[in-house]
């Protein structure tokens, strides 16, 4: 595992638990809007692994779990042997992706490593290639979200929204293509660091319009979050 960063403790991540937050380096996306552009252009100062198993070691009866997130977790091919060592210690195991390899995340619920599972859904399947400024194999993408969808295992599906990227009908359509869904949170854009340093100048929707977009996207979900 290739790891850019380590969050000690956070009791927001992870729903109901402490957790300690992984951060992996490198993804297959270049969203624009990202906030961790050392983990996409990889010039993150790297961690050991020794270094955060050591640091587990040490958090025993502190810390409920770990959320291991990105860049893009599953890229990496050590992701299933790196997540056995860490429930073999007596941790949780959250894990962030965004979904483009379904085959991982599969492996995943089906032997019990993760206890939870949140996906980005970036935007609506049709536009998501030029969201994210990468091709998308958006078929992956509906693999990984109906696998969620059987309830397998605990998950949220999560978006975050700029105002320029998304209008209230996009968000609408992402609400269907994920209908049914146990929890779906609208992320607001917080311009601090970013992948591109122009979208430092988008706009969020004001409180009054993310309260009509939580409307719009509760008609098809279960509950519609707003973070």
């Amino acid at each position: 595992m290739r790891l850019g960063g380590l969050q000690q403790c956070s009791i927001i991540d992870y729903p109901d638990h402490i957790s300690a937050i992984v951060f992996t380096i490198g993804c297959n996306f270049r969203c624009p809007y990202c906030h961790n552009p050392e983990l996409v252009e990889e010039t993150a100062t790297e961690l050991s692994t020794e270094s955060f198993f050591d640091f587990l070691v040490k958090r025993r009866g502190k810390l409920d779990a770990v959320t291991i997130t990105g860049g893009e977790p599953t890229m990496h091919d050590d992701l299933l042997d790196f997540i056995f060592q860490i429930k073999s210690m007596g941790f949780k195991v959250k894990l962030d992706t965004n979904g483009t390899r379904p085959d991982v995340v599969t492996v995943a619920v089906a032997e019990g490593m993760v206890d939870y599972v949140a996906v980005d859904a970036k935007a609506p399947l049709s536009k998501y290639s030029a969201t994210v400024t990468r091709p998308v194999d958006v078929d992956a993408i509906r693999e990984t979200r109906a696998l969620l969808l059987e309830g397998r295992v605990p998950y949220e599906f999560r978006t975050t929204v700029v105002k320029s990227l998304l209008s209230p009908e996009e968000i609408e359509e992402i609400a269907k293509e994920i209908e049914g869904a146990e929890h779906y949170y609208l992320q607001r854009f917080v311009p601090t660091k970013l992948l591109n340093p122009a979208f430092m100048r988008k706009t969020t929707y004001s409180n009054e319009e993310f309260l009509e977009l939580q409307k719009i996207a509760s008609k098809y979900v279960q509950h519609c979050g707003i973070r």
